[in-house]
């Protein structure tokens, strides 16, 4: 294991900074209200919200993630948020409401290290590439973005590092190298590349937790394998850029 989330206060030149440099902050023990957390993003950035998602009713910025009231567990897939328009967001926040008895913990995948783990022969072969990412989970109504293409490899805005950026392969349907020839088949390969078990970063909730992550830069997935008791989130979102395509 290679890396680990960075621990901050209610600071968001700090929590800022920290994302840029790790890809995940914890802000623990907060006890912040929904209106107070949503606040604290929008220090973060402009929010956006994902069209298909109910917001929650006392604070439309937000929605909630939840295995209350399901009669299987929610799916457990690395993916990153909402990558299928033109402008994914930059972070995701969540907020905990209801931790489970057991399990129920965060799981993410640094994607700077994952492109860095990659072959010589492989970076060459894949530079200039990019991937169609199309919607999948929500029903996003009339007129909203489905689909989007998107560099393979991203350069970060703020560190210039280069991230490999891709989601679950369900939702990724598409490769197209540089030259205009397809290489879908690498999908599946590369995904399984990005979310190696040995190098992912788990987070166990405990209440008042705060979650956030860059998108850019990570994959994440919540893990219901071996949740007992109830487990509710509240999550914000903040808008990002057109994904920069590495030099």
């Amino acid at each position: 294991m290679s890396w680990h989330a960075a621990r901050c206060g209610l600071d968001a030149e700090e929590v800022r900074r920290a994302l840029g440099e790790t890809g995940v902050v914890v802000i623990e023990g907060t006890g912040l209200s929904d209106t107070a957390f949503a606040d604290f993003l929008e220090e973060l950035g402009e929010m956006t919200f994902t069209a298909g998602e109910t917001p929650l009713d006392h604070e439309p910025r937000l929605n909630f993630v939840s295995n209350v009231g399901r009669t299987k567990p929610p799916r457990s897939v690395f993916h990153t948020d909402t990558s299928y328009v033109r402008q994914p967001p930059a972070f995701t926040a969540l907020k905990a409401e209801r931790i489970p008895d057991q399990g129920g913990e965060t799981v993410f995948a640094n994607q700077f290290d994952a492109y860095e783990r990659l072959s010589p022969d492989l970076k060459l072969r894949l530079r200039g590439a990019r991937v169609l990412h199309r919607v999948t989970g929500v029903d996003p109504g009339e007129g909203q973005e489905t689909e989007s293409w998107h560099p393979l490899f991203r350069r970060h805005p703020v560190s210039g590092r280069t991230a490999l950026f891709l989601s679950t392969p369900e939702r990724c349907v598409a490769l197209e190298l540089a030259d205009g020839s397809r290489a879908d088949d690498l999908i599946a390969t590369l995904f399984e590349h990005s979310t190696d078990p040995s190098r992912e970063w788990r987070h166990a909730w405990r209440p008042g937790d705060i979650l956030i992550w860059d998108n850019r830069c990570t994959l994440h997935k919540g893990d219901h394998s071996a949740v007992v008791g109830d487990r509710v989130l509240h999550r914000g979102m903040v808008a990002g850029e057109a994904p920069l395509p590495a030099a």
